[in-house]
């Protein structure tokens, strides 16, 4: 697969610092449309992420800062890096949301969504397994090394 974190990735995405509430955080991804939200220092680097699914605790006060809930795991992919190095990340830590960098920098944030877009619009193919008459051709062939 050829294609890039950077090709697939939600470019320039709204962030939010570590003091933002859970209240201006709901309403924020509820106005975008998105599912995550950075959580980025000053300079514009990462600390932490938000999803949707962290901010629907029913006993969740709505001026609580984001610091409260961002873990202490952030991963990040930076944005040259291939699809594949983001798929296996998000696989192998059950997450679905990873934050593209840039020099150190949040420049985008790309989802399991956006790894199943690539794949239906088909730009991922997959090769076909052999038929059964080039099995025989390779068990002949090494046969014939014998």
């Amino acid at each position: 697969m050829n294609a890039k974190v950077e090709e697939i990735m939600t470019a320039s995405p709204v962030t939010a610092s570590r003091h933002t509430t859970v209240a201006h955080a709901r309403a924020t991804l509820a106005s975008h449309g998105f599912s995550a939200l950075p959580i980025v220092d000053p300079d514009g680097t990462p600390v932490g992420i938000v999803t949707t699914s962290d901010l629907v605790a029913p006993d969740l006060k709505d001026a609580t800062p984001l610091s409260a809930l961002a873990g202490e795991k952030l991963y990040t992919v930076p944005q040259y890096e291939d699809v594949s190095v983001a798929a296996r990340m998000m696989r192998n830590h059950k997450i679905h949301h990873l934050l593209v960098t840039h020099e150190k920098k949040v420049v985008g944030v790309v989802s399991s969504f956006d790894l199943l877009r690539l794949v239906e619009e088909h730009r991922f193919v997959a090769k076909a397994p052999p038929t059964a008459t080039a099995k025989k051709k390779g068990a002949r062939a090494k046969q014939e090394r014998a």
